[in-house]
């Protein structure tokens, strides 16, 4: 076995390595970039080498630098996680010229399917469905146009080095193939180094599930069975689950079956991918392998009870598997959820900035729960623009899928991040999707169930009377705790005093409140309420218990009441003596300033083409410029016919979030 290994990668996932190996005595090597200085990776790891600056070029995908640091620390190893050189063949044999194990498959199954369009001709010969379209290459424009028309749209150009998302679009009419394929190949070039394209038939209705495979060096090949990979944003994955409650046994079997044969055909040697898109009538097609360990790997852990990095390491050091087929059981139900620094209420933009508050529920077993939680932050670190924004991905697993469901939605609501936006109410949101709940999955499960954006989940009546109690109950708390301060007038709210509780434009009428032995008792709308309460003025969860059941509510102090989250729902909430509500009702809000006439930086980024010219007349729809954020470009587009009047951008410029680019007559 391996005494050190160096791992070629950042964030959550070099610390999810680092765990395994240190649990099986294994020193570990990090690197980092000059924007990664203070990073948990660096901090967890024996030993950390600084390889380059923050661009991935010049650090994470510098395959000279990180061989040097190998030589350095004496590393015997590498692994690389995901991303990055992770499907490299190149730095593979770099490694091995190097004298240091790549662990990882080996070069020659890296080659056959890191390669989209190799790797679709590969599967056609091994007898694995495969998605209908054009296995080639690309030519220009024009073959693209003649490809396109002959498969019928719609149609996804994706790159043939791709991975993740990026390279990747669906096209749905033939005026947007051409600036679908600039951006993939844009895309492409940027994340891989390689922007060969080619389009195939986009499959609509579609679910994305994917057969966990796993090999050794002496020809043993199993299945860990599908993880359900189907909630997708922009193509990336934001939750993930297994098994997949859309399966039956037949067809899971058949797909095991289909990707065992396809690795090992190629002789595979690790951990890997198999990934098949699944129509409405269970027919399966292959889309590609991923020769690496997939970000959503915990769930397949949870359920099998395999430790996937301690497997690839025993392989790539020359062990046998130590299971057969045979011994792969599932056990329950495992969901993840990807916490990512963005921003849902403004379309999913990237948010950077300072974690001024990281507070994840606690990891471990309680119960029959299970909470994991895979992270690369801490509280007080800084989430920049060079990488990927995954925050976290958070995992529960419990003997059902409702209850991992509902193991999922306590530890969301219990979840706090502060000083950057994220996407916890969203993801909070499709816990208590009546559709998710019941397993009716698509890839354009999002975009179907938030065809205009993500506002908040509504409240209905029975959450909006907890709300509008837990409000009264933050009062209540902070006025018995200003009435024991010695030499001051006592702050006790009077028990049969009238309020008004205002939230989000509605009111309810409070009375009778009283809080005495952890429990608050009150009249909201002349019904009553009664719930146990635990919160401290200045914690950031408050749990309600009414009836029986548990909630978790945030709770910030803000001006003029209480800004209160839960499920998905965010209010602020504002306890008023009816007096002071009826003036409160006669204040005016200061209207927003008028910036229909700018066209403003969504997202913190780089510009990187502005598309129109000063004086030009622009139709709704047109493309106006691009800004590239976290490795993804973002296009943006004319919502009206109007002129440019003045450029306020340049290719090349960084921007901040609301800096102007463009100005319209």
């Amino acid at each position: 076995m391996f005494r050190k290994i160096l791992i070629a990668n950042r964030g959550e996932i070099a610390c999810r390595i680092i765990k395994s190996a240190r649990r099986m005595g294994i020193a570990t090597v990090a690197v980092y970039s000059e924007a990664d200085a203070g990073a948990l990776h660096a901090e967890m790891a024996d030993e950390a080498v600084a390889i380059g600056p923050p661009p991935s070029a010049q650090s994470y995908l510098n395959v000279r630098r990180i061989v040097d640091a190998c030589r350095e620390t004496g590393a015997e190893a590498v692994h690389p996680g995901y991303g990055f050189l992770s499907e490299r063949g190149g730095f593979a044999e770099a490694l091995a010229a190097a004298g240091v194990v790549f662990i990882g498959p080996n070069a020659r199954a890296i080659a056959a399917m890191g390669d989209k369009i190799e790797s679709k001709k590969l599967a056609r010969a091994a007898g694995v469905s495969v998605v209908p379209g054009f296995v080639g290459e690309i030519r220009d424009d024009a073959h693209a146009k003649s490809l396109a028309r002959e498969i019928g749209y719609p149609v996804m150009v994706k790159a043939s080095a791709g991975g993740g998302g990026k390279g990747l679009r669906i096209v749905h009419r033939e005026s947007d193939l051409l600036q679908a394929i600039d951006s993939s190949k844009n895309e492409a070039r940027a994340s891989f180094g390689d922007d060969r394209l080619f389009i195939e038939k986009y499959v609509t209705e579609p679910r994305h599930i994917e057969i966990q495979v796993l090999g050794d060096t002496y020809g043993n090949v199993i299945h860990l069975n599908e993880r359900e990979c189907s909630i997708q944003r922009r193509h990336q994955k934001v939750i993930e689950e297994a098994p997949s409650p859309f399966l039956d046994e037949a067809t899971r079997r058949a797909m095991g079956e289909q990707a065992v044969t396809l690795a090992k055909a190629v002789d595979y040697d690790s951990a890997g991918t198999v990934e098949f898109i699944v129509d409405a009538n269970r027919n399966f097609y292959f889309l590609e392998m991923n020769t690496r360990l997939q970000v959503e790997h915990p769930v397949t852990e949870l359920v099998t009870g395999v430790d996937l990095v301690e497997l690839m390491i025993r392989s790539a050091a020359g062990e046998r598997l130590p299971i057969v087929q045979s011994d792969v059981k599932l056990s329950g139900w495992a969901l993840e959820s990807r916490i990512y620094a963005e921003d849902p209420y403004r379309g999913f933009l990237p948010s950077t900035g300072r974690l001024v508050r990281y507070r994840p529920p606690a990891e471990g077993s309680h119960e029959d729960v299970t909470l994991r939680n895979d992270t690369g932050v801490y509280e007080g670190g800084e989430i920049s623009v060079w990488y990927d924004p995954m925050i976290a991905k958070l995992c529960t697993h419990a003997p059902s899928r409702d209850r991992a469901i509902d193991a999922m939605a306590d530890a969301l609501d219990e979840f706090r991040i502060d000083g950057i936006s994220h996407n916890i109410p969203f993801l909070a949101a499709i816990m208590a999707n009546p559709r998710f709940r019941s397993g009716r999955l698509s890839t354009g499960f999002i975009a179907e169930e938030f065809p205009d954006g993500f506002h908040g989940r509504p409240l209905d009546g029975t959450r909006r009377r907890r709300f509008a109690a837990a409000a009264v109950a933050a009062r209540l708390t902070r006025a018995e705790r200003a009435s024991r301060v010695s030499g001051t007038l006592n702050g006790a709210l009077a028990a049969s005093e009238a309020w008004v509780v205002a939230l989000n434009g509605g009111q309810l009428a409070a009375a009778d409140a009283k809080l005495a032995a952890g429990t608050v008792s009150l009249r909201l709308d002349d019904l009553p309420f009664e719930a146990d309460v635990n919160w401290d003025p200045g914690e950031p969860a408050m749990t309600l218990i009414e009836k029986g059941e548990r909630f978790v509510l945030q709770v910030v102090r803000e001006q003029g009441g209480y800004r209160l989250s839960q499920g998905g729902s965010s209010v602020l909430a504002a306890v008023r003596r009816p007096d002071a509500a009826r003036l409160a009702a006669l204040m005016r809000n200061k209207p927003a300033a008028d910036m229909s006439k700018f066209l403003l930086c969504p997202m913190p980024g780089l510009i990187v083409s502005v598309n129109v010219s000063e004086g030009q007349d622009i139709k709704a729809g047109d493309t106006l410029a691009v800004v590239e954020a976290m490795k993804m470009e973002n296009v943006l587009r004319s919502e009206h016919d109007g002129t440019v009047k003045a450029i306020k951008a340049r290719k090349g410029d960084t921007l901040a979030v609301d800096d102007v680019i463009l100005e319209f007559a």
